[in-house]
């Protein structure tokens, strides 16, 4: 089950850059990416191997995060303390929402509609009303905070720390931090789910990625990747898991039924961010040298 290339889509402006975190808008395929040296989110359409459209006034962008079912799109603007949040379809910011002075990492509460934005600056988390540009509730982080997520069968957030290295767990009704889950090596970071087996993957700075029990944050199994990894995302069709490691610059493709390492994938010194489709089975990988969106078939 190999990643085949598809090609790449050069990126304004089309010199030495930097990216963030990328999600994709599965009805259309678009690929949405914090582009942290541009100030913007940029669009690149998959399918037609085409870059779309640069949204401006995202200073510092971060976290960018798709919401399916309502076709819209969170962008964290960390540099201006505020959250976009785009039409998936139009591409316009149709408002900003206050999020507190440093927001980075995203998950959405489609119960509620609510929105976490975890702060670097504040080491807390605010819960967001994105329709009326409320915070409905806010609490103190055990540390510095690096991606999140939203399992809906446990109705709570997981929010990776560096350190001390952990997963808190935080109730959304009411606001509250719930507890935490120790993790074994330093530097919890990219953070993804496995819904269906109950399991959480937290690939950490120190080059291992953990399996954690979604009932009991007990730590089931680990798997050494080779350095310190940024985004991952689970391919739940094919039961794998893709752990981006800027330096030296490459993907390693965890076969999560066994937790061993089944490919790597070399890409280019800094490559951190990437946005998985589950619908077209296709990765992208941003590349700062050459400020282009690298694109792979999950065979």
């Amino acid at each position: 089950m190999a990643l085949t290339p598809l090609g790449s889509v050069a990126v304004p402006p089309f010199h030495a850059s930097a990216f963030d975190h990328g999600d994709v808008h599965l009805a259309t395929g678009r690929i949405f990416v914090a582009h942290t040296a541009g100030n913007s989110v940029e669009v690149v359409d998959s399918e037609g191997r085409t870059h779309v459209k640069t949204i401006p006034g995202c200073p510092e962008a971060s976290g960018v995060l798709c919401v399916q079912d309502a076709g819209i799109v969170f962008a964290a603007a960390r540099g201006a303390g505020r959250i976009l949040v785009i039409d998936a379809a139009s591409l316009a910011v149709v408002r900003e929402v206050a999020s507190g002075p440093r927001p980075n990492g995203l998950a959405w509460d489609e119960r509620r509609g609510r929105l976490l934005a975890a702060d670097v600056a504040e080491l807390s988390a605010r819960l967001l009303n994105p329709a009326t540009g409320d915070c409905v509730g806010q609490l103190e982080l055990p540390g510095r905070p690096r991606w999140c997520v939203y399992d809906p069968d446990g109705d709570q957030f997981l929010v990776n720390i560096r350190e001390p290295a952990c997963v808190a767990l935080l109730t959304p009704e009411p606001f509250a931090l719930a507890g935490r889950w120790p993790v074994s090596t330093d530097g919890p970071h990219g953070l993804d789910l496995d819904s269906e087996g109950r399991r959480a993957f937290v690939a950490s700075d120190g080059g291992k990625v953990a399996a954690l029990d979604l009932g009991t944050g007990e730590e089931v199994a680990e798997v050494s990747i080779a350095g310190a990894p940024d985004a991952i995302w689970y391919n739940a069709e094919r039961q794998l898991l893709y752990v981006a490691i800027g330096k030296p610059g490459l993907v390693d493709v965890i076969d999560t039924t066994g937790m061993t390492r089944s490919d790597q994938l070399v890409t280019e010194a800094g490559a951190h961010t990437t946005a998985f489709d589950r619908v077209r089975q296709v990765l992208a990988v941003f590349l700062p040298g050459g400020c282009r969106a690298a694109l792979y078939h999950q065979e």
